[in-house]
């Protein structure tokens, strides 16, 4: 605490002190006024301005010490200066007081709150700064919280001190009135009680819902401007509850709701039911690195107890075919299809159409469907489920020399007959990562080009680290900080090129056979309405907490709308989008984010939720680093997987979970405990106290969770707990 605060902190608590000792609330009691009224009232006809200014300058004092006795100075001011003057000298001076009461909490306190709770005070201050002065007049108009709660706790928040200001001016007024009003008639008062009526306090609650009333007429003629271009063309009756676009797992989702709840819906999708994950992404993935995983185990069968003298480097050929690797990928994508197809959907009740959707206005979307001719549906609601594709760098001859994706490579590498045998992977996010390790253990001699100074910046350094000599052990040729210029064509082969890269302000050359593009992806934004109805979009479509657009009727969801580009989230966010487009007349709700994992399936995997030590430090989050060292698992050691660790960032001295990372085998498996824990408040000292079955991968979150107990014990407590043992030996 620097000096300022200190002295002002020290100032207050000697105000405190002295208030309490001298018995000075004697003065701000009922009893005490009444005796005095006409004293007063003699002493306001000699000096007016005189008792004017010390009645105003005590009343600011009292509110920003927020000492007790407020009320009965509102009553003083009635009884003394009269209704009008009451009102004015009391409006002004309540509101000074609690702006200081506001300021010397935000100076005192807000820092070490922030640094404290610091996620918590984001969301708040996001809500305080979209709708705080909706809220804080409310409770300014109703009584029944103590307003010098409201003046500490709001000078907590980012609100701004105008704001502030005028707001408790203007709400406070009503109150205030009710005050003075009964003070011009103090002789007739028994007790506060009787100002604050029942009938009262119910007319002040009524009040308060004025402020509620008057945003969601707000939010009525801002929704009246958004559709005023396309009131000639609402109808007046609609074909469908819900129109969703996209057949991706938000779509998938958002469908399912609505036909669950007997919504009549139509899925518009324009290619392969099942979106990205299904068809390029999370299941052609995972096969791949199953079937690659296997391999190397075999080749390492010796560390098994198992003769590998058939697995040796130079007969890998003969071992692999990656022929049959590919179509087993394929083969486990057809498994899969029946989950997510036409018909499963359309016996679930979705009505499925094959085509490409456009938003014609903001109730009316048209198909071009794939078989030939156009539909038009008028819709209630609206959600945009588009996804992603894969973003491909502008570099210089890419186009000319070719290219694979994450999208493509699945057919393009299907027709092979062996392994790519250079390749090179631009691009050192969780899915160059995955795929660079994946093809390498089949068989390709693969170069990872990653412009960033390590892979996979979001995770911690040491996690990074761990990935790079994984990857490495594995044969992959790891270029951190190297810089994409330019791809240009062999002159010795038709097929493949050379990559152009710079480190260190010196060029080199990259010889390949196949490149991948794995750069990150972009939201699908083009095609489908967005721009022809103003929708705003940046990275990705811009939706509210509601997840809805400009329009309230029309929601995105997933991959296309953000934040996060995974599976689960873009379920998750299905949920909110069809319940708020269903039944949002009745209550809507936002989405929630608080607690979101997720893996990366290197070998080791890398899995993690909510903060890990890098975000902790940038949000400036206090916290303790809790490790256990999976090499010391007994089922990790049969394995033979005895490397990686589990990390849980806590609040310092609580077991609290703020963060949790895991690397190691089926890490993302192991991170689900965690999950739980974190979304239901549990600790670790709940996860200690947890059974896991001997011998599990499991036990490491248990002994994660031993790791934090033994930091913390109670030593001082121990110590005489150790006195009492001696003593009982005699």
């Amino acid at each position: 605490m620097n000096l300022k605060k200190f002295l002002l902190l020290a100032a207050i608590v000697g105000a405190i002190a002295a208030f309490v000792l001298l018995d000075l609330g004697r003065y701000l009691s009922l009893d005490y006024l009444k005796q005095s009224q006409v004293e007063f009232a003699e002493l306001y006809a000699r000096r007016p301005l005189m008792v004017v200014a010390v009645y105003f300058a005590v009343y600011v004092l009292v509110a920003a010490l927020s000492f007790p006795g407020a009320a009965i100075l509102t009553l003083a001011g009635g009884a003394i200066f009269g209704l009008g003057w009451g009102l004015l000298i009391v409006s002004f001076a309540s509101t000074v007081g609690a702006t200081l009461a506001f300021l010397t909490a935000r100076f005192i306190l807000r820092d070490s709150i922030e640094a404290k709770f610091a996620n918590r005070l984001a969301d708040i201050n996001k809500g305080i700064a979209k709708d705080g002065a909706f809220y804080l007049f409310t409770l300014r108009l109703v009584p029944l919280i103590p307003f010098f709660v409201i003046n500490l706790v709001m000078g907590l928040t980012q609100m701004r001190v105008w704001v502030f200001y005028l707001v408790s001016q203007i709400g406070m007024l009503a109150g205030t009135a009710v005050f003075v009003n009964a003070g011009t008639q103090l002789s007739q008062i028994t007790s506060l009680k009787g100002i604050l009526s029942p009938a009262l306090i119910g007319s002040f609650v009524l009040l308060g819902v004025f402020p509620l009333l008057a945003r969601k007429i707000v939010e009525a003629i801002k929704k009246r401007q958004v559709y005023a271009r396309w009131k000639a063309v609402r109808p007046s009756k609609f074909d469908r509850n819900l129109v969703v676009i996209g057949g991706g797992a938000g779509g998938l989702v958002s469908a399912y709701i609505a036909a669950a709840v007997k919504a009549k819906v139509t899925l518009v999708e324009a290619h392969k039911m099942g979106g990205d994950c299904l068809n390029y992404g999370c299941v052609p993935s995972k096969a791949l690195i199953k079937s690659a995983k296997l391999a190397h185990q075999i080749q390492h069968a010796d560390r098994y107890g198992l003769n590998s003298d058939s697995c040796i480097e130079d007969k890998r050929q003969s071992l692999i075919s990656f022929k049959k690797v590919m179509a087993r990928v394929h083969a486990v994508i057809a498994a899969i299809e029946p989950h997510d197809s036409v018909e499963r959907y359309t016996s679930l009740g979705v009505e499925v159409l094959q085509g490409y959707a456009k938003i014609i206005n903001p109730w009316t979307v048209e198909i071009a469907l794939n078989g030939g001719g156009k539909q038009t549906l008028t819709t209630r609601n609206i959600v945009i489920a588009a996804g992603a594709r894969p973003f491909v760098p502008p570099l210089p001859g890419l186009s000319e020399v070719g290219y694979v994706t994450s999208d493509t490579l699945w057919d393009t590498f299907a027709k092979l007959e062996d392994a790519p045998a250079r390749l090179v992977v631009l691009g050192g996010g969780p899915i160059g990562c995955e795929l660079a390790q994946s093809f390498a253990r089949l068989g390709s001699q693969v170069t990872q080009v990653e412009m960033a100074p390590r892979l996979m910046l979001r995770e911690d350094i040491e996690v990074s680290g761990l990935v790079a000599d994984a990857l490495r052990a594995d044969g992959v040729q790891v270029l951190t900080s190297h810089k994409a210029l330019r791809v240009e064509k062999k002159t010795s082969s038709a097929t493949g090129g050379v990559l152009v890269v710079e480190h260190g302000g010196v060029e080199s050359r990259i010889e390949f056979d196949q490149l991948l593009c794995a750069v990150g992806r972009v939201a699908r934004l083009s095609g489908y309405g967005l721009d022809e109805l103003g929708i705003p979009t940046q990275r990705t479509v811009e939706i509210n907490d509601y997840l809805q657009t400009l329009y309230p009727n029309i929601y995105a969801v997933g991959d296309v709308a953000g934040p996060f580009q995974f599976t689960h989230t873009a379920a998750h966010q299905a949920w909110y989008a069809a319940v708020n487009a269903l039944f949002g007349d009745f209550k809507t709700f936002k989405a929630d984010y608080s607690v979101v994992p997720w893996a990366t399936f290197t070998d080791p995997e890398v899995a993690r939720v909510g903060l890990n030590e890098q975000d902790a430090a940038a949000q400036g989050v206090a916290f303790e680093v809790t490790r256990y060292g999976i090499d010391d698992l007994d089922r990790a050691i049969a394995d033979s997987e005895a490397h990686g660790f589990v990390k849980v960032l806590t609040v310092p001295g609580k077991d609290r979970i703020l963060g949790v990372t895991i690397v190691g085998t089926h890490a993302g498996d192991l991170l689900a405990e965690y999950v739980l824990a974190m979304k239901h408040g549990l600790g670790l000292n709940k996860i200690l106290g947890t059974i896991h079955t001997y011998p599990t991968l499991s036990e490491a979150n248990k002994y994660a969770a031993g790791e934090w107990k033994r930091a913390h014990q109670p030593h001082a407590v121990l110590a005489w707990v150790r006195k009492y043992h001696d003593w009982k030996r005699g």
